[in-house]
């Protein structure tokens, strides 16, 4: 039965990566595979010798000679217990994604588009590349890119030059995303976990993320289609009013707030999220000059762009809801594999197996050249799986190296392929860009770019 359930996770899993060939959304495959493994797992719950408890992070003892009743239970409890762990991340992205589509309904991220002031090709690949590695910190790589592909397309008329602009904004999203716990699905995933805390995740990430963005953005603002200047669309081009402005502050303010509730509370995350969402979403009702009614709103400004709607409202039914559909899929399908065992026999043989690169200086058993092996993973398959597998492999201790390490290897990684990461897909989209032409003009820039922030990491670690 063991086998059954791996050969459905790994179909699944090819079923996700080649979403784009089969043209089906891959959250239907991480639902389907979820459901399946779950429950081959009910059906031959007598025939399993080893469980995993997530809670002790060990084997329980004597599980095969555990009557039928009892492992049924244990079954149950396991699920509840991944579904809350999953349902803690799942909640704080609700909350994350809905203030940022607030901000968006009051058109705040025109203020950004305020900053450029400049024709030159390269000056302008500076300002997108800072603003990417920046806002990814606090709204997330995802958002990040969307928000700056969007400006782009106001600013920039010929796509060919575009998709270059997109490809280096992928690439320092997703660098700015690896050392903020809310700038990234895995490194969120991580913090929630509490594996890793906000000032150790900074200061481990922070310089190895940056130099990540710098040596490529340098690198590429060499390059010809770099060179010259742009000739600047003039769409759009009426200024942001007070109230752009202020949401966008407010909405940004909210969201940096989170880690600081949850380090002075010690509560969940997704709590503080929840508080920042209210308070938003109060300033947005009022602004907005509708009524608090939750069965019906009515809008006293009929001049408003969305009059029969309020703002949370309409940011509600904007939400990527795929999206969180296929994170609760492949996090649960991870936990099956999780809860028999199998993520942790994987990790003592990838721990014998895999030679040792640093063991004394960064002071653990886990080999740097697996968690490399992680990032460029993480290009070709999602790397919030992964994530998900090494938090069942590994039983480090809060704040260990290796956490921060995973962190940035999964969370930068996924730049080599426009595949291999949220960001790339939605730039991918919105851009229609070629897979190989990415491969061709990109992927050695992202991979320099991972290289030398993972040798800047590994150097700086024994210091830290």
């Amino acid at each position: 039965m063991e086998s059954a359930i791996i050969l459905v996770f790994v179909l699944g899993y090819l079923a996700i990566t080649l979403e784009h060939n089969l043209k089906i959304d891959k959250l239907i495959p991480a639902l389907v595979m979820m459901a399946i493994c779950w429950a081959l797992i009910a059906l031959g719950i007598d025939g399993f010798t080893t469980w995993f408890d997530s809670g002790a992070h060990a084997l329980v003892d004597n599980f095969a000679g555990m009557g039928h009743e009892d492992k049924l239970h244990l079954m149950e409890e396991t699920l509840l217990h991944h579904l809350g762990k999953t349902a803690e991340i799942l909640v704080f992205l609700l909350g994350a994604m809905t203030i940022v589509e607030i901000i968006d309904y009051f058109d705040g991220f025109a203020t950004i588009k305020g900053f450029v002031k400049t024709k030159s090709k390269s000056k302008i690949l500076w300002i997108f590349c800072i603003l990417a590695f920046i806002l990814s910190a606090i709204i997330d790589n995802l958002t990040a890119t969307i928000v700056l592909i969007s400006i782009l397309q106001k600013i920039v008329k010929e796509r060919d030059v575009r998709i270059w602009y997109a490809g280096l904004i992928i690439i320092a999203a997703n660098a700015g995303g690896a050392w903020s716990p809310i700038g990234d699905v895995t490194t969120t995933m991580l913090w929630i976990g509490n594996k890793v805390t906000t000032i150790k995740l900074i200061s481990y990430l922070l310089i190895p993320s940056l130099i990540c963005m710098l040596v490529p953005a340098f690198i590429a603002s060499f390059l010809p289609a770099f060179k010259g200047n742009l000739e600047l669309s003039g769409e759009d081009d009426k200024p942001a009013g007070k109230l752009s402005a202020r949401m966008l502050y407010l909405g940004l303010g909210a969201i940096v707030f989170v880690p600081i509730f949850k380090t002075v509370t010690h509560l969940p995350p997704y709590v503080g999220m929840m508080l920042s969402l209210g308070v938003v979403a109060t300033f947005a009702e009022i602004y907005s000059k509708s009524k608090f009614n939750i069965s019906s709103v009515s809008d006293d400004d009929g001049e408003h762009m969305s009059a029969h709607h309020s703002p949370v409202h309409s940011s509600l039914s904007k939400i990527e809801l795929p999206s969180i559909l296929f994170f609760l899929g492949i996090l649960m399908a991870v936990a099956a594999l999780e809860s028999l065992g199998q993520l942790f026999g994987f990790a003592t043989w990838l721990q014998d197996s895999t030679p040792m690169l640093s063991t004394e200086m960064a002071g653990t058993r886990v080999s740097d050249l697996v968690v490399l092996l992680l990032g460029v993973g993480s290009a070709v398959i999602d790397n919030v799986p992964l994530v998900a597998a090494s938090l069942g492999m590994f039983s480090e201790a809060l704040d260990d190296q290796l956490w921060h390490f995973i962190a940035y290897s999964a969370g930068t990684g996924g730049s080599m392929l426009i595949i291999g990461s949220a960001a790339g897909v939605v730039a991918m989209g919105m851009e229609k860009i070629d897979f190989f032409w990415y491969l061709k003009k990109i992927t050695w820039l992202a991979a320099i770019g991972f290289l030398a922030g993972a040798v800047t990491f590994i150097l700086l670690r024994q210091f830290i």
